[in-house]
């Protein structure tokens, strides 16, 4: 049980201090403009413009739904106007970041821990390195860029979708007018509300881009190694999401409440 105990808390230790070393040679690699820029439209498109349809997808039925919740919980006790006011609130402020940021945990963490990963056992890694490119710059930073900048625009979109599909269901129905519905928008409505939409979105696509380049980058046993590195990535970038989303909850929108 003791070594046991020592093997979990070693390998818990490399883990960090691999992570660490990761985040500090991304960071380094970042001054190498030369290197990573040609090729972060190119990432951007892939991880940003590919995935609109999944993010449109997912808020036009996450704004029916929230439609009718609404309705189906405020019958009878506050004003029907008041589904403008829980579409716009949930959605920009919760659903929209994270089930977008889900989504594409999935579609863009595997991707890059695949891609990366196939690039690592097929040793084309090995002869960057060899050709004296920094693999930091020319793989890791363009996609951690390209989920940073993007993952808000999917979001953004997103949003407007979802709210959009939230007034259409009222009007067709819920038997609201579009006057109603917009003033419940409007009622509680907050430029904090999408600023912290966004802002949050951007640390999903910072968590899952370096999710999954460090798995990829540590894959190891071909192609049953490349399929796990896959997996990890998107059961780490999923938690984090969580985890990112609770923490913003509790730093920032606990603090902008008081």
């Amino acid at each position: 049980m003791i070594e046991t105990i020592g093997r979990q808390t070693r390998l818990a230790f490399e883990s960090v201090g691999q992570s660490a070393r990761f985040i500090a040679s991304t960071a380094r690699a970042v001054s190498e403009i030369r290197t990573w820029g040609p090729f972060a439209t190119t990432q951007a498109r892939l991880l940003g413009v590919d995935s609109l349809p999944i993010g449109i997808f997912i808020a036009v039925f996450t704004g029916v739904v929230l439609a009718l919740l609404a309705s189906y919980t405020f019958t009878g006790a506050v004003p029907q106007y008041f589904v403008g006011t829980l579409v716009q609130k949930t959605i920009v402020m919760e659903l929209a970041p994270v089930l977008t940021g889900l989504a594409l945990a999935g579609r863009v963490g595997a991707s890059i821990a695949a891609e990366v990963g196939t690039m690592r056992v097929t040793e084309q890694i090995d002869a960057l390195e060899t050709l004296s490119f920094d693999p930091y710059a020319y793989l890791v930073v363009p996609r951690v860029l390209a989920g940073v900048i993007m993952f808000p625009v999917v979001v953004g979109a997103a949003i407007i979708v979802g709210v959009a599909a939230g007034w259409l269901t009222s009007i067709g129905m819920l038997g609201l007018s579009s006057s109603e519905f917009l003033k419940g928008v409007r009622l509680f409505f907050d430029p904090f509300d999408v600023r912290y939409g966004l802002v949050k979105s951007s640390s999903f696509g910072l968590s899952v881009t370096l999710i999954g380049c460090s798995t990829g980058m540590s894959t190891q046993g071909g192609a049953q190694g490349v399929g796990q590195a896959a997996t990890r990535a998107v059961v780490f970038g999923s938690m984090m999401i969580l985890v990112l989303d609770a923490f913003w909850a509790v730093v920032w929108l606990a603090g902008h409440t008081k």
